[in-house]
């Protein structure tokens, strides 16, 4: 391992390309000569006015311009908001990508989607291994998170040791594997940390974030009180240790397990696969078998605890799914609390699973998988960074971090709030911002990533707010108007209650082509279009106070 720090080494760079003032879609890429490793590579989901996108990825347009220098992607744990991105991101940066077993596992079921499984190189990293990618070297560590197999990673640089921490938790009675390796944070901290970029999403709350295993006793209470009905338990799909509780407690209880929800099915049959979940014989059943046991025998575990609209739980609350039909002798729990953002979108499923007579049970069914105020002044006392970086969470969870950061004797001027984009240089013990790279937002609508941009993106949102006008009529080669012309409107007025309207715009639109022909030089057609729909537009507001999209349309006559 190289020896760090001197003044003939060069300055390492840290740029966030995604992840920072915002929940999801969090990578990073780290710099240093001719040498690039991107930690995660997740995606983001979709705004409420985000008409038609139905997923977001990060811009990677710095890492394709310096393609020769990337050395891989390393993967901190198996959640979208970690991993989502790859499959899109790998098409234009082809590099291995390194994680643990089971958060390859998971990548390698949308790597096979993708139809990339054979053009993707994949290494698997245990717990205590180092890897080298160019100049980095970079070990991987134990943490618990709510998802089993995450890490942080120690990063060696010619600069020093950075310690990343992924998404975690402190819990020392995981339902799988081992507690979070402290002892080995400590050993860093007794080395020399030089930046900490620690995780901000509970930076707010105070005290410790309770072990999953105290849910499991939640779970026995929530199927005590509910011995006569149908139970449905919505959560992360990726929550395999929640999963596993579940499963238990059915078992306890004499019940047969439905797995439904696509995504979940991928995720606990990888899970299984790999020994990550333990299921007792003949308690899981398929969807189809359903039928054959009473309401109290069984329990659905499915997807859409977050409200997303066509995930199985979505379906069952608005009468769509083709096999469940939800009832009074259902109790549907959310094992989940309400990403920030989803919060309308959940209380939605829930009043159309009441509307369905079903009950709906929130009984402390949920903890979360990232650490509290206590967990994180622990990995502070540990690890006594000179700088800190906070990382994952929107700017307030950044600002929260840093406030804890000097809490636990940071100094003030070592502590960087940074934004996707910024670049952090750090050489000769000191760090500064240097500059900005392209980041961003990319869209993926359908078969289509990147095809729709802001543009389009407030095209859709100005139709949806206003709706659209046409106006269209037909003019031959000596441009005299040869036809009726004809107004369509679609989200901007009631056509029949709006004969006025329609007739002074009908007046304005034929003054308008007189008078731009009567010009002694008009212009063509395009700039026609242009008077026109500047000219409507103006009118419009005045009288409505709205803004619809209007797009006129000349049809050629010879």
């Amino acid at each position: 391992m190289k020896k760090t720090g001197g003044a003939d080494a060069l300055p390492l760079k840290i740029i966030p390309l995604g992840g920072l003032e915002q929940i999801g879609m969090n990578i990073t890429a780290f710099e240093y000569g001719d040498s690039i490793m991107v930690v995660d590579c997740g995606l983001g989901f979709p705004e409420d006015d985000m008409y038609g996108v139905d997923l977001v990825i990060p811009d990677v347009t710095y890492l394709e311009e310096n393609i020769d220098r990337v050395k891989g992607f390393i993967i901190t744990h198996g959640h979208e908001d970690h991993i989502g991105a790859l499959p899109y991101i790998l098409k234009k940066i082809n590099v291995p990508v390194y994680g643990t077993r089971l958060t390859l596992g998971i990548i390698e079921r949308k790597l096979e989607e993708h139809g990339m499984l054979e053009t993707t190189t994949r290494k698997v990293v245990s717990f205590g291994q180092t890897i080298t990618l160019g100049e980095f070297h970079v070990e991987f560590i134990r943490t618990n998170h709510s998802i089993s197999d995450a890490a942080a990673l120690a990063i060696y640089t010619p600069q020093g040791i950075l310690v990343h921490t992924g998404d975690f938790k402190v819990d020392y009675t995981p339902i799988y594997g081992d507690a979070i390796d402290l002892q080995r944070f400590g050993e860093l901290g007794k080395k020399g940390v030089l930046v900490l970029m620690c995780d901000s999403t509970n930076a707010e709350r105070p005290g410790f974030t309770p072990s999953e295993s105290t849910v499991g006793q939640t779970f026995n209470n929530i199927f005590e009180a509910n011995r006569n009905k149908r139970i449905i338990v919505a959560t992360f799909a990726s929550n395999v240790d929640r999963v596993q509780q579940i499963i238990n407690t059915a078992y306890r209880y004499g019940r047969k397990v439905v797995i439904e929800g696509r995504s979940m099915v991928n995720i606990i049959n990888t899970a299984i696969e790999l020994e990550y979940i333990s299921i007792p014989e003949n308690t899981l059943i398929d969807l189809e078998e359903l039928k054959n046991y009473n309401d109290e025998q069984t329990v659905i575990i499915t997807t859409g605890s977050q409200g997303e609209r066509l995930a199985a739980l979505s379906r069952m609350a608005n009468g769509t799914h083709k096999k469940i039909v939800l009832g009074p002798r259902d109790a549907v729990v959310f094992s989940s609390h309400p990403i920030p953002g989803n919060e309308k979108a959940v209380t939605k499923i829930i009043n159309e699973i009441f509307h369905k007579g079903a009950d709906v049970v929130f009984q402390d069914a949920h903890v979360s998988g990232h650490a509290c105020q206590e967990e994180i002044k622990l990995i502070y006392a540990l690890t006594r960074p000179k700088f800190a970086l906070p990382v994952h969470g929107e700017y307030k969870h950044l600002k929260a971090q840093a406030k804890i950061a000097a809490q636990m004797g940071v100094e003030k001027d070592n502590i960087f709030i940074i934004q996707s984009g910024d670049v952090i240089k750090i050489q000769d013990g000191k760090m500064e911002r240097d500059g900005q790279v392209q980041s961003g937002m990319v869209f993926v609508d359908g078969l289509g990533v990147g095809d729709v941009g802001n543009v389009v993106l407030r095209d859709r949102q100005r139709l949806a707010a206003d709706g659209i006008m046409l106006i269209t009529f037909a003019m031959d080669a000596e441009n005299r108007v040869v036809s009726e012309l004809e107004i369509v409107t679609r989200g901007f007025v009631y056509v029949k209650e709006a004969d006025e309207l329609l007739e002074d715009i009908h007046m304005i639109v034929d003054d308008t082509i007189m008078e731009h022909f009567e010009k002694e030089n008009p212009g063509g057609r395009a700039k026609l279009k242009n008077n026109i729909k500047d000219v409507v537009g103006e009118f419009v507001w005045k009288k409505t106070m709205r803004r619809p999209m209007v797009l006129p349309v000349i049809l050629d006559v010879e």
